[in-house]
C-alpha cells in the first residue's frame, strides 16, 4: 500500500507541477500553429497540390516500407533526394504559393475563419438551380448547333484559368449562358467557368489533352474539355458546333451523345444529389411537368 501511495503521490505532484508551470503563451502558440495548418491544408485541397500531396504520401509509404525491411539502397536514394524534392516542389508550385499569400493578404485571417457558411439545404437548392440552368442552356445550344464549353468547378479551384478570360461574376442562368455562346459575340470563344452559383469568367483558355486515344475527329473544344478534367476534379459540358451533340468530360474521360435525361443525371450526380422527382408533390411537380412538355415541344 505504501508503494501504491508513493506512486499516486508522485503522479499528483507531476500533474500539479505541470499545471503551475503552464503558461498562456502555450495556448497562443497552439492556436497559431492550428490556424497555419488549417490554411495550409485548405490551400492544398483547392489547388493541384492536393494531387501532388497524395502522390507524396504514396512515396512516403514506400519509404516507410523500405525502412521496415531495411532496403538500404532505396533508403540511400530517398535520403539523398529529399532536399532536391523539396526544392523542386517549391519551384513547381511557386505560382500557387504566391497566389495563396496574396489571397491571405487580401482577405485576412479573421475574414477566412469567421466567414459565415450557408446551411446545407440552401446550398443544395442553389446547386440544383445551377445544374438545371446548365442543362437548359446545353439543350438550347444543342438545338441551334451553337458550340459551347462550360466548366463546373468542384474542389480544385481553377483560378489560373479564370485569369485567362474576362471576369463576369454573375449568377448562373440558362439565358445568360446561351447569350454568352452566341456566334459573333465578344465572349463566345473559349470556356465559361462556374464556381458555386456564379459564372466567374468567360473566354477562358483551357489546357489541351495529350490523350492519343481520343478520336481524331474531335476538335479543340472537346480536347480542352478533357484537358481541364485531367488536371482538376471539375465537370465540363461540351456542345458541338458541327453536330449539336452534347458531351461531358470528367476525370480525363469523355462521354459523347448525351440525352437530356442522361445529362440531367450526370449533373445531379456531380454535386452528389439524387433525383427526387418522384417524391416531390404539388407545385414542384407541376412546374417540372410543364418544363418537360415545353422541352419536348421544342
Amino acid at each position: 500500500m505504501a508503494t501504491i501511495g508513493n506512486v499516486i503521490g508522485d503522479k499528483l505532484a507531476w500533474i500539479w507541477k505541470t499545471l503551475t508551470s503552464f503558461r498562456i503563451s502555450y495556448i497562443i502558440e497552439i492556436l497559431i500553429i492550428a490556424v497555419l495548418v488549417y490554411f495550409m491544408l485548405h490551400w492544398i485541397k483547392q489547388t493541384r497540390a492536393w494531387m501532388l500531396l497524395r502522390g507524396l504520401l504514396i512515396v512516403l509509404l514506400f519509404a516507410i516500407v523500405s525502412y521496415v525491411f531495411q532496403l538500404s539502397v532505396i533508403l540511400w536514394i530517398f535520403t539523398n533526394l529529399f532536399s532536391v524534392i523539396v526544392v523542386a516542389i517549391l519551384i513547381i508550385f511557386q505560382p500557387e504559393l504566391r497566389r495563396a499569400l496574396e489571397q491571405l493578404g487580401r482577405r485576412g485571417i479573421a475574414g477566412n475563419i469567421f466567414n459565415g457558411r450557408r446551411s446545407s439545404e440552401e446550398s443544395i437548392r442553389e446547386s440544383e438551380k445551377v445544374m438545371e440552368s446548365v442543362r437548359k442552356a446545353a439543350i438550347e445550344l444543342s438545338r441551334t448547333k451553337t458550340g459551347a464549353l462550360i466548366v463546373i468547378e468542384k474542389e480544385v479551384m481553377l483560378s489560373e484559368y479564370e485569369r485567362t478570360g474576362i471576369l463576369i461574376d454573375s449568377k448562373v442562368s440558362s439565358q445568360l449562358l446561351v447569350n454568352i455562346f452566341q456566334k459573333n459575340t465578344p465572349l463566345h470563344d473559349g470556356a465559361v467557368i462556374i464556381r458555386g452559383n456564379r459564372i466567374v469568367a468567360a473566354t477562358c483558355y483551357l489546357p489541351l489533352t495529350d490523350n492519343s486515344e481520343l478520336s481524331k475527329s474531335l476538335g479543340t473544344r472537346h480536347r480542352a474539355g478533357v484537358g481541364i478534367s485531367e488536371v482538376s476534379d471539375s465537370l465540363t459540358v461540351i456542345v458541338s458546333e458541327e453536330t449539336g451533340e452534347i458531351s461531358i468530360a470528367r476525370e480525363g474521360e469523355l462521354e459523347n451523345g448525351l440525352t437530356q435525361d442522361h445529362l440531367k443525371n450526370e449533373l445531379i450526380g456531380f454535386i452528389g444529389i439524387k433525383d427526387k422527382t418522384e417524391g416531390r408533390t404539388g407545385a414542384a411537380q407541376v412546374e417540372r411537368k410543364a418544363d418537360n412538355e415545353e422541352t419536348s415541344d421544342k
